[in-house]
């Protein structure tokens, strides 16, 4: 039997950014990142007070207020970028067609502000103050639950929550699902809505978040000596999966295919990824094998890159211990300067970004890299963009939890 193929028709974004593909794209290309001063609420007492927040953000240009109300911003940014990418696909969901349509949509923490405002309540009015949508508002999986019954999509429905790595795996297992035959179509994807006093005082706690709040464009540094942390971003990505022959039947319009995915585990510690980047390599590995890739075909990565001292250094040494001397040759660098650190929807935004330098053989600059880490020493795009023939792409995400997640790209 031959292997069913899957293409990307469709892509859409609410994000710091741009929430639309030119937008988003222009401000990659140009080098204009997303990251400012926290206003979602009072952050003066908090050691860090910045943040990617989404901007221009209309949820009714998306879904009806009477909905919206009912979601938690998560959930509300999962649906507008589902709503974004299905138009961007061209894509018409029938009575007959629905069952063989699924929805995959990971996130990290969940509804989030939802915990946070009905704790609040309870604590001034006893549990007679809570919401009977608490619940079905706050729980992860109701981003994907709520895009099906918007999209009236009955395939396959679920969430995978791995931390930073949930939009990579959530793509991942979607791909898997369309190989096996269970679906023709995956919406597939990420969201966070998580810059809220609760979620930005933990990741303080942590001391994982940079500090550099008197210069918020500068503050994410990855593969930099002076990098300090991560900083928190915010949205939501989807991607439209098609096997490849149900898209051009349809005659759509074909991004990229996705070709490989790769998932391991660290197994080493609670946060701290595996200092010889065995897990990362792994899934890097994994990833080549399924997309019938040799490293040296590969021409760009779009790296995990957090600007935490660990994860770049341990990301840079799995690129080395798969691709050896070629890591020298391709292009790395990361997109978190521009849409910080989305968390959930990191793996899923950075998808789009790897497809969208295949397509327009670009690759953004690591912004704010001015003085390497010796230790990162491969060729991670700083100062501008650079133009370059692409054809192989390398997306990766690791996450809390020692989760490794690879997915790779080719056009076809």
């Amino acid at each position: 039997m031959t292997a069913r193929r899957v293409v990307i028709t469709g892509l859409g974004m609410i994000s710091p950014i741009g929430n639309n593909k030119k937008d988003f794209w222009d401000n990659l290309i140009e080098g204009r990142g997303g990251i400012g001063q926290i206003d979602r609420f009072d952050a003066s007492d908090f050691p860090t007070r910045i943040a990617a927040q989404v901007k221009d953000f209309n949820v009714q240009d998306y879904i009806p207020r009477k909905d919206a109300r009912r979601m938690d911003l998560f959930v509300q940014y999962a649906c507008s970028a589902a709503r974004i990418a299905v138009e961007d696909a061209g894509l018409q969901l029938d009575a007959a067609e629905a069952p063989r349509v699924g929805v995959w949509i990971g996130s990290g923490i969940g509804g989030i502000q939802t915990f946070e405002e009905q704790h609040a309540k309870m604590l001034q009015k006893g549990v007679n103050g809570l919401s009977p949508f608490f619940i079905p508002m706050m729980i992860s999986n109701m981003a994907a639950g709520q895009v099906a019954i918007m999209l009236g999509a009955r395939g396959p429905n679920g969430c995978t929550v791995t931390a930073c790595a949930s939009g990579s795996n959530s793509i991942g297992e979607a791909l898997q699902l369309i190989r096996l035959g269970k679906a023709d179509v995956m919406i597939a994807g990420g969201t966070e809505a998580s810059i809220t006093p609760v979620a930005v005082g933990g990741f303080c706690a942590m001391k994982a978040l940079s500090t550099a709040n008197e210069d918020p464009s500068r503050a994410c540094r990855p593969f930099d000596i002076k990098r300090d942390g991560f900083v928190m971003g915010e949205g939501a990505a989807i991607l439209v999966l098609e096997e490849m022959e149900h898209a051009l039947r349809r005659g759509a319009r074909i991004y990229a295919e996705l070709a490989g995915y790769g998932a391991s585990a660290d197994a080493v510690h609670m946060v701290q990824p595996d200092i010889e980047g065995r897990g990362a390599a792994l899934a890097f590995s994994m990833a080549l094998a399924d997309a019938g890739i040799k490293p040296e075909e590969v021409d760009y990565i779009n790296a995990h890159g957090t600007g935490t001292e660990l994860n770049d250094q341990v990301e840079t040494r799995a690129i080395k211990s798969v691709f050896a001397e070629h890591s020298y040759q391709m292009l790395v660098s990361s997109t978190k300067p521009y849409t910080g650190h989305m968390l959930g929807a990191a793996g899923a935004i950075e998808l789009i970004a790897s497809v969208l330098s295949l397509v327009n053989n670009s690759v953004p600059p690591t912004l704010n890299l001015e003085e390497p880490d010796p230790l990162c020493d491969l060729d991670y795009v700083p100062g501008k963009a650079r133009q370059k023939e692409l054809k192989v792409v390398l997306s990766d995400s690791l996450g809390f939890g020692g989760h490794n997640a690879a997915l790779v790209i080719r056009k076809i």
